[in-house]
């Protein structure tokens, strides 16, 4: 009996290949345009999920994962976690790109506020030369406020709070040079060298600088017309030096009351 002749296979690769390739390539696009993207909307890419799903049936297909676990094989069980991944991946970018924002912001304010203060210090300065106290009181400013230093020899006698009769003018054009501030806060603060004090006024240079201080703000007070809640007076004592106490010149030198006005950006009310 003659043996049937076998017949050949068909050319070419199975078809089931053929669709694994199809696959295989909408897989690889589709992680590409994943981790190609630097932001995502979590809504829009569960409906691109979604699409995917109901088109090409890529994510029933497969057995792949993100992380442990299967995705395919049970169903669309890693969906959730998709959408997890991505909200954190949003989410991190949104918050990088606040953090830069905010950054950008305060950088452009404290430009702002240093810029207003510059141009307050060179306003005072010009009202001080037209006082001609301009080599009695030292200006500085910075991006909070704008500083006048007075000597505290020229202001008070050794070891007394009172202001002295030859300093009223000085402090009265002072005075008048802060009423073009009437809304900004201005705080004066006395200061002392560390050569110890006690008497039965002032038991120590802290208090000794508190009621400096204070005399200079009352005394203003009641010169202007200045709102007495934006003036403030506080005594630092001998903890904020300015020079080397260790010399005659340096304790002069820290010797002194400081008229701080601050610009509007740094007024609270």
């Amino acid at each position: 009996m003659a043996k049937k002749k076998q017949e050949d296979a068909p050319k070419g690769s199975p078809a089931w290949m053929a669709t694994f390739s199809d696959l295989m390539n909408l897989l690889l696009c589709f992680f590409v345009l994943l981790f190609s993207m630097s932001t995502v909307d979590a809504e829009k890419f569960e409906m691109v999920v979604a699409s995917l799903q109901s088109s090409f049936s890529v994510l029933p297909s497969g057995g792949s994962s993100i992380g442990e676990g299967e995705l395919i094989s049970s169903g669309i069980s890693q969906l959730k976690d998709f959408s997890m991944f991505f909200e954190q991946f949003t989410s991190e970018g949104e918050q990088n790109e606040q953090e830069e924002k905010e950054k950008d912001l305060k950088e452009t304010y404290e430009e702002e506020a240093l810029k207003e203060s510059e141009e307050m210090a060179e306003e005072i300065s010009r009202q001080m030369e037209g006082y001609g106290i301009q080599n009695q009181v030292e200006v500085e400013f910075n991006a909070q406020y704008v500083l006048l230093t007075l000597n505290g020899a020229l202001l008070f006698d050794s070891g007394k709070s009172e202001i002295r009769e030859d300093a009223y003018p000085l402090v009265d054009k002072i005075g008048a040079i802060l009423t073009s501030y009437g809304s900004n806060i201005i705080e004066i603060e006395g200061h002392t060298d560390n050569v110890p004090i006690s008497n039965d006024k002032y038991e120590n240079n802290d208090v000794l600088s508190m009621y400096r201080a204070l005399s200079v703000a009352n005394y203003i007070r009641s010169i202007t017309n200045l709102e007495a809640s934006l003036l403030k007076s506080s005594g630092r004592g001998e903890y904020v030096p300015v020079a080397d106490n260790a010399t005659p010149e340096g304790r002069a030198r820290n010797r002194r009351v400081e008229v701080k006005i601050y610009n509007s950006y740094s007024t609270n009310y």
